[in-house]
């Protein structure tokens, strides 16, 4: 089965207060991927729903201030990146061409995206909720009314908060089919070089 997707950017007019709100959110949400990492190293789990029933409860009980959806939405982020650079047929970290040596270790920048999803963020009625360290912060979007039919008919397969050299910030939003069941490894990124926001440090 096929699955059409599309995306979509919108640039956020932030103010100095929530500008400076969101870079607090991307700094601890690097810092929950980060506590992540080890454990993807050393177990080599990093199928989504396993790595969840690893390690769940116990960052939850180290970060209670991020709550429970982003610590869910943390432990999707390292299972995305580690497919790509563990799984990627082109990747030089790839897990069969490193065989029995250990994987190298996964460090998240500060500039690494955050991941919503629809409890963490809502767009109703042109205005946009999403969760922060400090409680909910709204914007205003200016949508287009095909941008507008996406939000209402499209299924919302990834949400992620980006933010740009210049420092602004803005969301990326992938829809697909509305059929329930896509799988979620159809999000892996086709791209096998290695992001930006992750540093691969290979065991000695």
């Amino acid at each position: 089965m096929s699955y059409m997707n599309f995306s979509l950017r919108i640039v956020l007019n932030a103010n100095p207060e929530q500008l400076a709100r969101l870079v607090a959110l991307q700094a601890a949400f690097a810092v929950v991927c980060n506590a992540l990492a080890p454990t993807v190293q050393q177990t080599r789990v990093w199928n989504r729903v396993a790595l969840h029933h690893l390690t769940y409860r116990s960052l939850r009980e180290r970060f209670p201030d991020l709550g429970s959806q982003m610590v869910c939405n943390a432990i999707y982020s390292v299972s995305r990146t580690s497919r790509l650079i563990f799984q990627h047929p082109k990747s030089p970290f790839n897990s069969t061409k490193l065989g029995d040596r250990p994987l190298p270790l996964l460090r998240f920048t500060e500039s690494c995206p955050v991941y919503f999803d629809r409890h963490t963020l809502s767009v109703r009625n042109g205005q946009l909720s999403m969760f922060t360290l400090d409680g909910r912060m709204r914007f205003a979007l200016a949508l287009q009314p095909a941008d507008e039919a996406n939000f209402n008919e499209k299924k919302l397969r990834e949400i992620a908060l980006l933010r740009a050299i210049d420092g602004r910030f803005e969301l990326s939003f992938l829809f697909g089919d509305a059929q329930e069941g896509a799988a979620p490894e159809a999000l892996a990124p086709v791209d096998a070089e290695i992001p930006e926001y992750v540093m691969v440090e290979e065991a000695q």
